[in-house]
This record gives C-alpha cells, sequence and structure tokens, in this order.
C-alpha cells in the first residue's frame, strides 16, 4: 500500500520543495521506492532532482497520457511544466483528475511524494484529494501563521468534499534560527496556535544552514551532498517521525 504526502503551503520561500526532495532522499535511502511528483509551474523540484529535458511532464499526464515515470536522483519523478497552471482539468470532477490519471500506478511505490504550487489553487485541491496525508512545512514567523489558517481551513474543506480520509501530518518548522530570541518566541506561538487548530507539530524543526542551498545548486540531495548538516540530520528525525506514525496504522 503506497502512503501518498502532499507537501502544501500557499506561502513561498518556507523549503516546501527542499523538504519534498529531502524527504524523498531520505526515505529512498532506507530502502523504501518513492515517487515525486511536481506540481509546482517553477519546476524547481524537477531541477535539483537532476531532471534537464524531460519527455514527459505532469502536464501531459493531466491531459490523459499514461503516465511514466523515470529515474532521478532520490527515486523516480514525474517532471513539472511551467505552464501547468494552464492545464485543463475538465469539468465535472475535476478535483478528482491526479488521483485519476496516478492512481493505477500509485501502488507500484511506498510513498508518493507531491510538491504542490505556492497557492490554494485546483492543482492543491487535487494533490489533497489524492492524498493521505499532507505535510506543511512553516517558517517560525507572523506571517506563516496567517497562511496555516487559510490552507487549514482547505484541508477541512477537503475532508468535507472530496477527501474524507486525509490526514494532517503535521506543521513542519523550516530554516530556523535558534539563535535569535524572535524565531524563539515565534516557535512558541507556532505551538500554540498548531495546538489550537488540532494540528499536529513536529517535535523536529529544520535549522537554517547553507549546505541546503549548495546541495541544490549542485543538484545532489542533502544526504549525499552534506550527510552530517544541520538541515540532514533534523530531515532524518522528521522522516523518522513520519515511519513512526505511518507504522503505527
Amino acid at each position: 500500500m503506497s502512503h501518498i504526502i502532499s507537501i502544501a503551503n500557499q506561502k513561498g520561500g518556507v523549503a516546501k520543495t527542499t523538504t519534498a526532495h529531502a524527504l524523498a532522499a531520505g526515505l529512498h535511502e532506507q530502502g523504501k521506492k518513492v515517487l515525486l511528483v511536481d506540481l509546482d509551474a517553477q519546476c524547481n523540484l524537477t531541477y535539483i532532482a537532476g531532471i534537464t529535458k524531460p519527455k514527459q511532464t505532469i502536464l501531459e499526464v493531466l491531459q490523459g497520457a499514461e503516465p511514466t515515470p523515470v529515474p532521478c536522483n532520490v527515486g523516480d519523478i514525474i517532471a513539472g511544466n511551467s505552464f501547468i497552471g494552464n492545464a485543463d482539468l475538465g469539468t465535472a470532477g475535476k478535483e478528482f483528475r491526479l488521483k485519476n490519471v496516478l492512481g493505477p500506478i500509485a501502488n507500484n511505490y511506498d510513498y508518493i511524494i507531491l510538491d504542490t504550487p505556492p497557492s490554494l489553487s485546483m492543482l492543491t485541491l487535487n494533490a489533497l484529494t489524492f492524498s493521505d496525508k499532507v505535510i506543511i512545512p512553516t517558517q517560525a514567523d507572523i506571517f506563516s501563521l496567517q497562511g496555516i489558517q487559510q490552507l487549514n481551513n482547505t484541508i477541512q474543506a477537503v475532508r468535507q468534499t472530496t477527501n474524507k480520509d486525509l490526514e494532517t501530518g503535521g506543521l513542519l518548522i523550516t530554516r530556523y534560527s535558534g539563535n535569535t530570541i524572535l524565531s524563539k518566541d515565534l516557535k512558541i506561538v507556532m505551538e500554540k496556535a498548531a495546538k489550537e487548530l488540532g494540528i499536529k507539530l513536529f517535535n523536529t524543526v529544520i535549522r537554517e544552514g547553507i549546505a541546503v542551498k549548495e546541495a541544490a545548486a549542485k543538484r545532489e540531495d542533502l544526504f549525499t551532498y552534506a550527510p552530517k548538516s544541520n538541515a540532514a540530520q533534523d530531515y532524518s528525525s522528521a522522516i523518522h517521525e513520519i515511519l513512526k506514525g505511518d507504522a503505527r496504522k
């Protein structure tokens, strides 16, 4: 049985793509068969996964082509497309388009990780409809709190309409600098907000570090490029939390 995870946050700059790639890398290292799906028109996940000239992208898949994932540096991937925002998802049942086209290959993988656009678009709704779980990368800042509330409202709406079994895997604080008083104070605020919304907060926080940007620039996964970096250790800990939660099911 495949575990399908959306990495979602309509706020940009919260390490959403980095998180998707790092989670896939860590799961791949543990022997899990992983499929990445790049739903973001910026195609950053496709780039850092090492794909330059894909023969097929998610746009063609959504338009009816049989999905043909290709190997990448952390498993398999269905590449992004800069025109994905213009995809014609049809009319009736358009929220189920992604589930309908990828569902037949889902059980070929232990984990499918969906990198969603930085917006609450129809593509994000498709991802949430297809997923078992959504993980929300977020920074410990005041603007992120507003975005979390909006996304939580969307998740609740999806549960009521297209995916009653969707779980909130948790808030994952990223790009964290424990050296600043403000970050520490906002982390406490984030913990309170998560409790009020009934959302799990990961015990792990992902510390800020140059290794993340360097690995992306070299198009390598974090665990290969800098396995002893703070970020690699933190993502490894976050993956342990995910696997522990999945094992309880």
